[in-house]
């Protein structure tokens, strides 16, 4: 509701009084004149207002007030990462805690996608505090979470929050079969990844070995953007550098640049190298074991 009223005695200037402005809950004081509100007085206003989603400006000599829909205003609370707003929202507006969004290419992001994806945790916590995730994940029109949002972008804090609340998670797929592992790698956020593989439910070495619809693992979408540490963490993970995606190609066939893929072959190498000596060192002693038995099992004398 919007409301206003005249204060009595305070004149300002010819023609101009101060006029006491309500927009829903929030209350200020604009001087204004009989004709209209002047741009260069009400300007300051106008800055809080917008900053609150309350107030929005048309002409340059003129001011509109329009209140936006509680939808719309916790969305920009949640771009401008206001917590205390979120929370004032919740409480006004509990049926928007998901809020997907419908414009043209959001592709019904809730307000958890977006808060992870812009990496704001506050908001992240308050939004699972109030039962956004419950009873499972929400899912945009691409079967994403927002922990695959999160890791896709990097934002180490939010993805051990989001981890922390739910690993289970760490393993849901997209419609093109991609999960958070495959998103951090992809995106090259080698902190990100080494906390995906910490909470994996299934460990670290089966969480590497996935596949999306298209057959790459980790390891390809990591050589395609040429981040080295990541392709040591998922190798040191147990990450398979032979296995082929449906058009026969391994990852290192992926390499955006020469040194990563020197870089891998060198790794797979040495990964190679120390299989082959645990291998022997492994039939040594089983060879020294037989060799004891035998001869303990001669007969004496």
């Amino acid at each position: 509701m919007l409301s206003h009223s005249y204060v009595p005695g305070a004149r300002l200037a010819r023609g101009e009084h101060l006029v006491f402005v309500r927009i829903d809950s929030y209350q200020f004081l604009s001087p204004v004149k009989s004709r209209g509100i002047p741009f260069r007085v009400a300007k300051p206003l106008l800055e809080i207002g917008l900053q609150h989603g309350r107030i929005w400006v048309s002409y340059r000599s003129t001011v509109v007030f329009i209140m936006l829909e509680p939808s719309q205003r916790i969305r920009r609370a949640v771009h401008a990462n206001d917590s205390l707003l979120v929370q004032r929202i919740l409480k006004s507006h509990p049926q928007l805690i998901h809020n997907p969004d419908i414009t043209p290419g959001g592709l019904s992001d809730s307000n958890l996608h977006l808060a992870a994806k812009l990496g704001h945790l506050d908001i992240c916590k308050i939004l699972v505090a109030n039962g956004h995730e419950d009873p499972v994940p929400a899912l945009n029109e691409h079967h994403q979470t927002a922990l695959m949002l999160a890791a896709g972008a990097g934002h180490t804090e939010v993805v051990h929050f989001l981890c922390e609340n739910d690993p289970s998670c760490i393993q849901r797929r997209d419609i093109r079969g991609r999960d958070a592992v495959m998103e951090a790698s992809l995106g090259g956020h080698d902190t990100v990844l080494q906390l995906l593989l910490t909470f994996a439910p299934g460990g670290a070495t089966a969480a590497v070995q996935s596949s999306d619809r298209d057959g790459n693992t980790a390891l390809h979408f990591a050589s395609s953007n040429g981040n080295l540490l990541v392709l040591r963490t998922l190798l040191a993970a147990g990450a398979d550098a032979e296995k082929r995606n449906i058009w026969s190609w391994k990852a290192v066939a992926y390499s955006a640049t020469v040194q990563a893929e020197v870089y891998l072959k060198n790794l797979v190498g040495d990964i190679e190298k120390r299989r082959r000596a645990k291998s022997d060192g492994d039939e040594s002693r089983k060879g020294a074991a037989v060799r004891i038995v035998e001869h303990d099992a001669s007969p004496s004398g």
